[in-house]
């Protein structure tokens, strides 16, 4: 209870930070900037945003094999981009857990298997991101503004923290006897090493490409480890504020840590393009694909024998 309310209270604070903050933007400017990004650029950036959502769904793949059941793999890219879609926009909560129990379940699956194929995701997810964050905040540390209390030797050590919880799961998948573990009465069994090596490899792309399509639309104005790193701790702090999408959050990263070195119009108008692209236009795909898959599956009872593991 407590925790809920410290995190309202904390939501409420950054909302009304970002509020503030909004009324000092020039958004005359912000809109140019949006106007002047040529059509070249924007095409590519679609183009990232659709690798991106290819590679995000496969991690629901890897679920499939894992878990055993036997949904068709067109079936499984359809729940895993549709949950990615209403995840970025509404919340995890709404998106990638909710969306994906009543889609499998719809489907056939029990929530047994929908569970280990979301804890698998979710591990997919995190674990390139520790990856990557890891490697650039320990070897190529964010120059950030001046009189920011942490500095470079604070960001190696965050970098050698998550990097040792990369090679604790990996060490884990390699050598834990049974690989299996109990969490709040769902039982997980985690992959063998080569399958963790994989989840490690296809969620290091995502963010990868995630990032190259915002230095793609900020149009190579600041090299690409900068806009990677400062992505990654804008993730971190949109998980920790609860705001649904991130909303102005991720533009308050940006703006408190690239400021100095590009316009804010030119900062807020790419971060702009780059909700439209990455955000806005696979959820309107994902509201038309959700009716789809309703009508495609055939109720609760749909063929147990899917569900097996």
């Amino acid at each position: 209870m407590i925790r809920r309310v410290l995190t309202a209270l904390f939501a409420l604070v950054v909302l009304g930070l970002l509020a503030n903050h909004a009324r000092t933007v020039d958004w005359g400017e912000v809109i140019s900037s949006v106007r002047a990004t040529p059509l070249r650029t924007l095409a590519i950036a679609a183009a990232l945003a659709l690798a991106s959502y290819a590679t995000y769904c496969s991690f629901d793949l890897i679920g499939r094999r894992q878990t055993g059941h036997r949904l068709k793999p067109s079936e499984v890219v359809g729940v895993a981009f549709t949950s990615y879609a209403f995840n970025l926009n509404l919340g995890s909560l709404v998106g990638g857990i909710a969306f994906r129990y009543r889609l499998y379940g719809r489907l056939g699956l029990n929530a047994a298997t929908t569970s280990g194929i979301l804890a698998l995701s979710l591990a997919t997810n995190w674990l390139g991101y520790f990856f990557l964050a890891g490697g650039l905040f320990l070897w190529r540390p964010l120059q950030l503004p001046p009189g920011w209390a942490i500095g470079s030797e604070g960001l190696r050590v965050l970098g050698a923290v998550l990097w040792l919880v990369v090679a604790a799961y990996l060490a884990a998948c390699t050598f834990a006897r049974g690989r299996v573990f109990h969490l709040r009465g769902h039982t997980f069994e985690l992959p063998p090493w080569h399958v963790a090596l994989l989840q490690l490899a296809l969620a290091s792309l995502n963010w990868l490409l995630i990032g190259a399509l915002l230095y793609t639309l900020l149009q190579q104005r600041i090299d690409y480890t900068s806009v990677l790193s400062v992505l990654l701790i804008a993730a971190v702090a949109g998980v920790i504020a609860h705001v649904p999408a991130g909303l102005g959050v991720l533009e308050a990263v940006f703006v408190a840590l690239l400021s100095h070195r590009v316009g804010q119009g030119e900062l807020l108008g790419a971060l702009l393009a780059y909700r439209a692209i990455y955000y806005l236009l696979p959820l309107a795909c994902a509201a038309l694909l959700f009716p789809a898959l309703e009508a495609h599956a055939r109720g609760p009872n749909r063929t147990e024998a899917r569900a097996s593991c």
